[in-house]
């Protein structure tokens, strides 16, 4: 498996789109059922190769990561052949990005003393959806970008 075994509320969403993976394998219900019955091994793979292709079809569509935490923010730009990063730290103990209080102190300050900004690029050492599939198992979520492109206009 190359990714991570959908949930199993993910794979109740995505039934329909399951059945009809199925049928690519002219796999009927009555045979599936035998399936999960007589051969769960067999069962289990098909739901792992399931699981890689709705993997592999949702990172292959991935501009954009955030990653936000208490004090730091990782804005990621998700390119051919590189990834950027755009990197903030706030240096104020009392604030918390994670909360609406926080990120409206932030709006206000970003260009203040308390805020520290880090920009990086680097070609991908994995497959790029691999390196992003790791990015989203350490926290991050996939964004339409709209607070990278934000920063990024901001900073160049």
């Amino acid at each position: 498996m190359k990714y991570q075994r959908l949930t199993k509320e993910q794979l109740e969403e995505l039934h329909q789109e399951f059945i009809n993976f199925l049928a690519t394998q002219s796999i009927t219900a009555k045979e599936w059922d035998d399936i999960k019955k007589y051969k769960p091994e067999v069962a289990e793979q098909e739901l792992d190769v399931f699981s890689d292709l709705i993997w592999e079809g949702v990172l292959s569509k991935v501009a954009y990561l955030e990653n936000i935490s208490e004090r730091q923010m990782h804005l990621f730009a998700a390119e051919e052949k590189e990834i950027r990063l755009i990197s903030v730290k706030v240096l104020n103990p009392d604030i918390d990005l994670t909360t609406k209080v926080g990120f409206d102190w932030f709006k206000k300050n970003f260009q203040g003393d308390f805020v520290d900004y880090l920009t990086a690029a680097k070609a991908y050492k994995e497959e790029k959806n691999t390196e992003l599939f790791n990015l989203i198992k350490q926290g991050a979520s996939i964004t339409k970008g709209e607070l990278f492109q934000w920063f990024d206009n901001m900073i160049n």
